[in-house]
């Protein structure tokens, strides 16, 4: 469990339990749509979430062949959810944007399948990998993909000429050894141990002082004030608003740490801002106890990379 408590997680599921109170259970499907401007299947600066487009869920029926159960319209902020009662066994479903792809002008992307990532008090939660729509040419600014170079043909050559050897060298002094390279190796950590002033160095792309407002947006200022830093946003507990804000920066530090962290930036961002939206304690609580799962390590029990800073 690494540096969170067991009583961090404990106080989460209490709360999140008495909200749930006796439901009798919901499956619920949470995702992205992005306009792939660059054609290449992958999330990049160039992208921009798309909004009011389709997104529909399709399951196996009987006779084995997909059938669409749901559809929804994504958010201004590109998100979508879908609630099923009952908490239907979902793994076999698969989600995909619907019609034309709408908004970016060309064919919607390939469909994506449903990851079960929460499971608890007869709900499940659902996420889905980003979807996307993708342009009919790429935009020009995107990096370019090269082909591999073919092999050169070494010539035949004469011989060597045998030539006095220069004397030995002495041996060079020991270098120090490289930094650790956190952004290209799996690692998540904890909101405490970001908070420890020997781990500040790894504070790279946001810095402590950092205003909410400014990093999450003017709907997050709004709820927590335009003068939270984003330390001082790490320091909230007891209070569900508190504890998504908590977890929110933690992954948003963590998905910049490191580029295989579940969730990308843009993501972290979109997910407060659509769980704040949504002005239900449920949502809230569903978001902040993602985001604490996947801060804790998992899926795949990651630890946290980190090192004493010099």
């Amino acid at each position: 469990m690494g540096v969170v408590t067991i009583m961090d997680l404990v106080t989460t599921i209490v709360i999140l339990g008495a909200v749930i109170g006796g439901a009798n259970g919901d499956a619920i499907v949470s995702g992205s749509v992005f306009c792939d401007r660059c054609k290449d299947g992958q999330l990049s600066l160039f992208d921009f979430p798309l909004t009011g487009i389709k997104v529909s869920i399709a399951c196996p029926g009987q006779d084995g062949q997909l059938m669409v159960i749901s559809e929804e319209t994504t958010n201004w902020i590109g998100n979508y959810i879908m609630r099923f009662n009952g908490a239907p066994d979902m793994s076999g479903c698969r989600a995909q944007v619907s019609g034309d792809g709408q908004g970016c002008r060309a064919v919607a992307g390939p469909a994506q399948s449903l990851n079960l990532v929460f499971q608890m008090f007869d709900t499940e939660i659902y996420t889905v990998d980003h979807l996307i729509s993708q342009s009919a040419q790429p935009m020009p600014n995107c990096p370019q993909s090269y082909s591999p170079l073919p092999k050169p043909v070494t010539p035949t050559l004469p011989p060597p000429t045998l030539v006095p050897q220069p004397p030995e060298l002495p041996p060079l002094p020991q270098l120090p050894p490289m930094p650790p390279v956190p952004f290209l190796e799996a690692s998540a950590c904890p909101y405490r141990t970001w908070l420890m002033p020997e781990h500040e160095c790894y504070w790279r792309v946001l810095t402590p002082d950092l205003k909410v407002a400014l990093v999450f947006g003017p709907i997050a200022g709004q709820k927590y004030g335009n003068d939270i830093t984003l330390r001082g946003s790490m320091l909230g507990r007891g209070d569900p608003y508190k504890t998504l804000l908590r977890e929110s920066t933690t992954a948003l530090l963590n998905s910049y740490n490191s580029i295989q962290f579940p969730y990308h930036p843009l993501d972290v961002v979109q997910r407060l801002n659509s769980a704040l939206i949504g002005g239900s304690t449920r949502q809230v609580l569903m978001t902040a106890l993602r985001f604490l799962w996947a801060n804790s390590g998992n899926p795949g029990n990651v630890t946290c990379k980190f090192t004493t800073c010099k």
